[in-house]
């Protein structure tokens, strides 16, 4: 097509859970993250070859590394429908994250008195390897990125809090259980404490007084602070291979027993001053406090887990950070469990540590060790 518009492109980081996984989907519940140098990207464009828009308005077409083929979308009453001979069901599964966040950004233009954009979207992942994810985060990603990419293309300026405010919008009409945390390691970068907000109470924020609006109002819960690096802390990530649902972790948590009995109960508290000590942590330069922290997180989770049975402790999980405890160092795992990621802190400051000899035994027990370090800037061009 003619114009000239120069494409848009945005990338979001992956995220790791340092402390507060299942604590943190409830309303004001706290965590720690640390957003990381793996990247999703995103491409808005003019689009190459625009069909007769006809009654159905101007299309969206998306394409992704991770899907078979493109797949052509309509503007109808504010969301996209698929078209051609794609599933429907499978177009809106495969790219729930990505259509949600053009809907959501499409809102706000709306209420702008802008056009539901036309163009062509491309996602780029490294959060995935030969179609796996690797448990960083990549919903969460493709959500910041795709807001950012296409309130840009729109001509929209946003600020971090808004690109994460319009992907918690987006991504909580598709899972309201989940946190937002990824979202803020994704807008934010660097490491992040947070406490969630009542999504509940934003959704329905946006839904009665618009999208511009739930973008400046008060959120009940929200909090979100960058957290200073600390000198002589290594990072250490490693991969079981096995991916794992977080949703479906967390709806199993819930499916096994109400979150007002004593081990929920018990958990969210200590959990709670887990996170606060390790903030404080992180903000003294503390690190033989900050590993302490990461330990009690790991028993936290450990107990819970041997309350509810929900198997977030796997053999994988328990050998990494076993390994990273001879070391010296403080291990447990990221996010829900299950599979996906374990993360190690290691104290370089003093003696240091055998990390070689740390990945070997990872190996050793099919645990990958992957090339990671903390990405200290959030979305980005």
């Amino acid at each position: 097509m003619s114009g000239g518009r120069p494409p848009v492109v945005r990338s979001a980081p992956g995220k790791l859970f340092v402390a507060g996984e299942y604590a943190v989907v409830e309303p004001g519940g706290a965590a720690i993250l640390v957003a990381v140098d793996r990247h999703l990207t995103v491409t808005a464009a003019e689009p190459a070859a625009e069909p007769a828009a006809g009654p159905a308005g101007p299309g969206v077409l998306i394409s992704s590394d991770l899907t078979a083929a493109p797949v052509r979308w309509r503007w109808r009453r504010g969301r996209l429908v698929p078209l051609g001979p794609a599933d429907p069901d499978r177009a809106r599964r495969d790219l729930a994250h990505v259509v949600a966040a053009v809907e959501t950004v499409g809102r706000l233009l709306a209420e702008h008195g802008l056009p539901e954009p036309a163009l062509d979207l491309s996602v780029s992942s490294r959060l995935h390897e030969n179609g796996v994810k690797l448990g960083l985060g990549s919903s969460g990603a493709a959500t910041v990125a795709t807001v950012a990419a296409v309130a840009a293309y729109g001509g929209l300026a946003l600020s971090a809090e808004e690109r994460y405010r319009l992907a918690l919008l987006a991504s909580a009409g598709l899972d309201p259980k989940g946190s937002g945390g990824d979202l803020a390691a994704a807008a934010w970068g660097g490491w992040i404490a947070y406490r969630s907000p009542d999504r509940a109470a934003v959704l329905g924020l946006a839904r009665h007084r618009g999208v511009a609006e739930a973008l400046s109002a008060p959120w009940p819960g929200l909090a979100v602070r960058r957290l200073p690096p600390v000198p002589g802390l290594a990072l250490e990530v490693g991969w079981t291979g096995t991916p794992a649902s977080t949703a479906e972790m967390v709806s199993g948590l819930h499916r096994r027993g109400p979150r007002d009995t004593p081990a929920h109960r018990h958990y969210a508290a200590a959990a709670e001053d887990c996170v606060r000590a390790a903030a404080e942590a992180f903000d003294r330069g503390d690190r033989s406090a900050l590993l302490e922290q990461i330990r009690c997180a790991r028993r936290e989770l450990a107990r819970l887990d041997d309350a509810v049975g929900l198997g977030v402790f796997t053999p994988a999980l328990t050998a990494l950070c076993d390994a990273a405890e001879a070391a010296g160092g403080a291990a447990k795992p990221s996010g829900a469990g299950g599979g996906d990621c374990g993360i190690a802190l290691l104290d370089t400051a003093g003696a240091p540590p055998d990390i070689d000899q740390l990945r070997e035994r990872w190996a050793a027990a099919g645990v990958r060790p992957l090339a990671l370090r903390p990405a200290l800037e959030g979305n980005s061009e």
